[in-house]
């Protein structure tokens, strides 16, 4: 049988990464991939998206692993285009969300000889993956053709399992590529172990909820010994069950539970268990409670019980540098989330630690707390919620702080929004109410850039079943605006909130602001874009919001099908931090009467 031994090559390679459940592929295209691009378009298990720009392309992979739960496979051509997966891939690493990238090259002899598109490609992510490999050239026997299914089976054992995250393998071809020029003749027994799928379900996912049995007991009397005590849930895509479960510990103990913005437990409808209390123990306004010293200083805790990534808020982080709480930090990969670095990392499921804890806790006696030191948390966030809403709600135009809570009253339930980073996400860590629809909240808060964030949103979008916001400032919005022909090209359904303050409004908020020439000139450049004719040019609809029900009545109506809609909000990003800096000053005011009043006297 004659074949070409590029395209057979590949072709296995590929049919092992469809065995082991990678159900998408985002292809770029170029020459060098052509195998790899011909093996991924001819399996029928796998989805194709083929996107023009390889940044945009991992990006909008990013999006479409991080909502699925399932690897991704990359592919590109050599040279500079695999440079330019390399921030999506830095998010995926930083957020563990399971890529498979496949890189072209250029064969070995043709390294730093001046050949045309040849970079040095041998591990070139290898401060940002979990794990690389070199499929090597192709090699038609039985032993280096079993190698290559073993790469692709640990491929996904890794990225899904053992490690997870991106990884890597490089596959350097020789010409030809096109699988009517034949360059080998194969036996029926090489014919067969190509044909031949070798991949066994991964034996080694970890049960981390039979983990560590002893600690746990030894956690929970140390908790029932210390009074004063948080639970902190940062961000994160988190289920159900572990929004029942953290709430019961937090009633069981007694410690307030603070939701970050872009968790989930700010939005949902909690299942509480019947013998409990309602939720009242959610403190949404704790960045206005950790930015007044005279609360903190009162009111210390003991521990912390953190949950999540390392949260958003400014203020827990000045919390950090200056008090040191025994931190108990808790997530899956046993991962640091701690830039204090004075927390104990515990690599456990959340939910499965919430719910073994809570089944020790039940059984002392003393089961909820009622004292002042979850009360005071509890009475300090109602106050700051009338607060921020009579602060916030005092104006007929829309402000960027103010726009959170107008948004989340009008959006439908069942909603997935993606919040841009920059202003976007602190806003809605601030600002953002309580609110019982179930909303599920994802970011790119990896490494925190605001590259890419149409493209991954794109991404979320793109399986066709809940209403998907993006709420975005401008500067990421044009950082990232060739996605728009994603957008146009598959017919995604996503509703985008740009907030336009025309440059970047969270520069203002430096130390460096107070000198207004410098910053005017270097950190707030004014791009005077119009965005309604830049939208118009990939054939996307465009509204422009003039007032607060105008913008509710956009939100609220069903997104339109298959169609990408932009809703620019234009604000005065001067305004906006004057209203920011309203507020934090009467919460301080408002905070320190609070405390002077539960002193004894």
């Amino acid at each position: 049988m004659k074949i070409n031994r590029n395209i057979a090559w590949a072709i296995s390679f590929v049919n092992e990464l469809a065995e082991g459940g990678v159900k998408y592929a985002c292809i770029s295209p170029g020459s060098r991939n052509t195998p790899l691009t011909w093996a991924f378009a001819h399996n029928k298990k796998i989805k194709k998206y083929v996107l023009i720009d390889e940044r945009g392309s991992a990006f909008f992979a990013v999006g479409l692993a991080n909502r699925t739960g399932t690897p991704v496979a990359l592919v590109c051509t050599s040279g500079t285009a695999s440079v330019e997966f390399y921030p999506a891939i830095v998010e995926a690493y930083l957020q563990r969300i399971p890529l498979i990238i496949c890189t072209a090259d250029r064969p070995p002899e043709l390294r730093n000889t001046g050949t045309n598109q040849t970079i040095n490609q041998d591990n070139i992510y290898k401060n940002h993956i979990r794990w690389f490999a070199d499929a090597k050239l192709p090699d038609l026997t039985i032993k280096k053709i079993t190698d290559l299914k073993n790469i692709a089976a640990k491929a996904v054992q890794v990225s899904c399992f053992t490690n997870r995250g991106p990884v890597h393998i490089n596959f350097p071809f020789r010409k030809p590529f096109e699988p009517d020029s034949f360059t080998d003749e194969i036996t029926p027994a090489i014919k067969s172990i190509l044909n031949k799928t070798l991949f066994k379900k991964s034996s080694s996912e970890i049960n981390y909820e039979k983990l560590n049995e002893k600690g746990l007991i030894q956690l929970a009397k140390k908790f029932l010994k210390l009074k004063k005590g948080l639970i902190i849930v940062g961000p994160e895509n988190y289920g159900i069950e572990f929004n029942k479960k953290v709430h019961k510990i937090s009633l069981l103990l007694g410690y307030p539970l603070m939701a970050d913005g872009s968790s989930q437990l700010r939005y949902a409808r909690q299942i509480i268990p019947s013998n409990l209390d309602s939720p009242n123990d959610l403190v949404c306004n704790y960045e206005a409670i950790f930015r007044s010293q005279e609360f903190v200083n009162e009111f210390t805790p003991e521990v912390i019980i953190h949950f999540g990534r390392t949260p958003t808020s400014r203020g827990i982080e000045d919390f950090y540098d200056k008090f040191s709480p025994i931190k108990i930090i808790v997530n899956a990969d046993g991962d640091l989330f701690d830039p204090s670095r004075k927390g104990i990392v515990y690599k456990y499921s959340p939910a499965g630690f919430c719910g073994y804890l809570g089944k020790l806790l039940e059984k002392t006696s003393d089961l909820q707390r009622k004292d002042t030191w979850s009360e005071i948390f509890k009475k300090a966030d109602m106050l700051l919620e009338k607060l921020k809403v009579q602060i916030l709600s005092n104006s007929d135009a829309l402000s960027e702080p103010g726009i959170v809570n107008e948004f989340l009253k009008a959006v439908p339930d069942n909603s997935i929004i993606m919040l841009s980073n920059s202003l976007t996400v602190r806003d809605f860590d601030f600002f953002a109410s309580r609110c019982l629809k179930n909303l599920t909240i994802y970011h790119n808060r990896g490494a925190s850039g605001i590259d890419g964030i149409l493209s991954t949103a794109l991404g979320i979008a793109s399986l066709r079943k809940e209403p998907v916001f993006l709420i975005t400032g401008d500067i990421a919005f044009y950082y990232d605006i060739n996605a728009l022909l994603i957008a146009k090209k598959y017919s995604i359904t996503l509703t985008v909130i740009l907030i336009n303050n025309n440059g970047g409004g969270i520069f203002n908020s430096l130390p460096i602001a107070r000198f207004r020439n410098f910053i005017e000139k270097y950190f707030i450049t004014p791009h005077n874009l119009d965005f309604k004719k830049l939208t118009a040019a990939f054939h996307i609809t465009y509204k422009f919001v003039k007032n607060p029900a105008m913008f509710r009545k956009l939100i609220t109506r069903s997104p339109s099908e298959n169609k990408t809609v932009i809703i620019e909000v234009k604000t005065d990003s001067q305004k906006s931090l004057t209203l920011r800096k309203k507020y934090w000053a009467e919460s301080r005011s408002l905070l320190k009467n609070l405390v002077e009043s539960h002193r004894p006297k």
